[in-house]
C-alpha cells in the first residue's frame, strides 16, 4: 500500500494505544497462570496477534509449530519459555527475524541444556533446560534478558542471569520485572545480575489493563512539537517504559519557542531514533543522535532507513557506523520508502505532514506491526492521507 500525504496542519487530541510491549509481557504471564485473569488490550496489532498464536500452539507439548512472523519479541521473549515447557518446538520466522540476532540467548540456553537443530531459523529446540548461570550482553537485546526473566521462575533450582556489558534498553527489563511482580514472581537484581528463586508459580491478579504505549505516542507528541497543536491522551509519566524520555528530550530541543539541534544518547530508547531523526531535520543547526549501532539490526537496518528517508525530504544527514548527524534544514516532499519498517513509515508521514509539497510512502501497510490505526488517527489530527496506486506520481490524482 503507498500513501500519499499532503501538508496540513496537525491538531487535536488522539487517545495513546495500547503498549504492545506490555501486552506481550501480560499475555504470556496469563498463560503461565493456572487460573487465568482478564487482560484488557484496546488496540491489537499483528505483533500482539503473533504471540497470541504462538502461545496458542505452545499448549502442545510434542513438536509445536511455533511461527513467530516478523516479530522479535515474540521469538526472544518466548524460546527460553519453550525450551522448558515443550518437548521439543519448531521455531520459525519471516522478514528479517531469521537475520537478527540471537547467538548469544542461544548460547545461554545451550550451557544450560537446551538443544538447537541449527543456530539460524528455522530451528528446534529440544532438551531439558536446566537452572543455573546465565551469561548474556546487555548491549544486543533487552528481550534476551527478559524472555530468561519470563521462564527461569518455572524451574526447579535457583538461577542467576550474568550481564557482561552494561544493560541498555534497560526500560524494557524493568517493565518485565514489574509484570511478574504483579503475577507474585519476584526477581532481584543485583548490580550486573539478576537473581531468580526458582519453584515459583504465576498467579492471577483477576485483572491486567494493558497500559499505553509512550513509544507510537511519540510520533504525535514529536509533530506537536515540530509545529502541530496536538494532545495525547492516557499517557502514564509514572511508567516504567523508557520511551517517555521522549518529553524531556522535545523540551530540550525548543530553544525560545524554536526547535535547536541537540544530542541524544539513544542507547537506552532506540525506538525513538526515527522520529527524534525528523525532529532534528526541523531544528535549527546539527542534531547528534549517537549509541544506536543496534539499529541496524531491527526491522530494517535503521540508522540506513532513516538516513535515506530524510536524504530523500531533502535533509543534510551524515550515516556514521553508531550515530547520525542531521543538520536542519527546508524540507521538500519526496518518494520515500518503507523498508517494511513501521517506525520508518511513521516518522516519515509525520515528517511529510510538515515539509512542502507532496509526499509518497511506500509500503505504508507496515505499521500493522505496532500501530494499525496510525492513518486513521493523523486523519484525525488534521492530516491529509490518501491511498494511492502503485503507479501514481507525486502531484497526480489519487484513487
Amino acid at each position: 500500500m503507498n500513501i500519499k500525504i499532503t501538508p496540513r496542519k496537525l491538531s487535536g487530541e488522539a487517545a495513546a494505544i495500547t503498549s504492545k510491549s506490555a501486552a506481550h509481557r501480560a499475555l504470556i504471564c496469563a498463560f503461565l497462570c493456572e487460573q487465568k485473569p482478564e487482560i484488557k488490550i484496546d488496540n491489537m496489532s499483528s505483533d500482539i496477534e503473533a504471540t497470541v498464536s504462538c502461545l496458542s500452539a505452545m499448549r502442545i507439548k510434542n513438536a509445536p509449530l511455533i511461527d513467530c512472523r516478523d516479530c522479535g519479541a515474540t521469538f526472544r521473549l518466548l524460546l527460553p519459555l519453550a525450551a522448558h515447557l515443550c518437548n521439543s518446538a519448531q521455531f520459525t520466522g519471516e522478514g528479517r527475524l531469521p537475520e537478527r540476532p540471537i547467538s548469544a540467548l542461544l548460547d545461554a540456553l545451550k550451557a544450560n541444556g537446551a538443544v538447537f537443530s541449527s543456530d539460524k531459523l528455522p530451528f528446534t529446540v529440544s532438551g531439558e533446560l536446566k537452572s543455573g548461570e546465565f551469561v548474556l550482553p546487555g548491549n544486543v537485546s533487552s528481550q534476551f534478558i527478559s524472555g530468561l526473566l519470563l521462564a527461569l521462575p518455572l524451574l526447579d533450582g535457583d538461577s542467576v542471569i550474568r550481564l557482561t556489558s552494561p544493560l541498555e534498553s534497560e526500560g524494557y527489563v524493568d517493565m518485565t520485572v514489574d509484570m511478574l511482580k504483579k503475577f507474585g514472581v519476584e526477581i532481584t537484581r543485583n548490580g550486573n545480575n539478576y537473581e531468580v528463586k526458582g519453584g515459583q508459580k504465576y498467579v492471577s491478579p483477576g485483572e491486567i489493563i494493558i497500559e499505553k504505549d509512550w513509544s507510537n505516542a511519540a510520533f504525535f507528541l514529536a509533530a506537536d512539537a515540530i509545529g502541530g497543536q496536538i494532545k495525547i491522551s492516557g499517557l502514564d509519566m509514572n511508567s516504567t517504559q523508557g520511551d517517555k524520555e521522549i518529553v524531556s528530550i522535545l523540551n530540550r530541543f525548543k530553544v525560545c519557542g524554536e526547535l535547536s539541534g541537540i544530542e541524544i544518547d539513544v542507547s537506552q530508547i532506540s525506538d525513538l531514533v526515527p522520529i527524534l531523526a525528523v525532529t532534528g531535520a526541523f531544528a535549527k543547526g546539527e542534531t547528534v543522535l549517537y549509541n544506536a549501532a543496534r539499529l541496524r539490526l531491527k526491522e530494517s537496518d535503521r540508522l540506513s532507513s532513516v538516513s535515506e528517508m530524510l536524504q530523500a525530504f531533502g535533509a543534510k544527514v551524515e550515516e556514521k557506523s553508531d550515530s547520525l548527524i542531521i543538520t536542519g534544514g527546508e524540507l521538500k516532499g519526496g518518494i520515500i520508502e518503507g523498508k517494511n519498517d513501521h517506525r520508518i513509515v511513521m516518522a516519515a508521514a509525520v515528517c511529510g505532514s510538515f515539509c512542502e509539497g507532496e509526499t509518497v510512502i511506500k509500503g505504508a501497510q507496515a505499521v500493522e506491526k505496532s500501530y494499525p490505526q496510525f492513518f486513521e488517527d493523523l486523519k484525525k489530527l488534521g492530516g491529509c492521507v490518501q491511498v494511492c496506486s502503485e503507479f501514481d506520481e507525486i502531484g497526480e490524482n489519487t484513487v
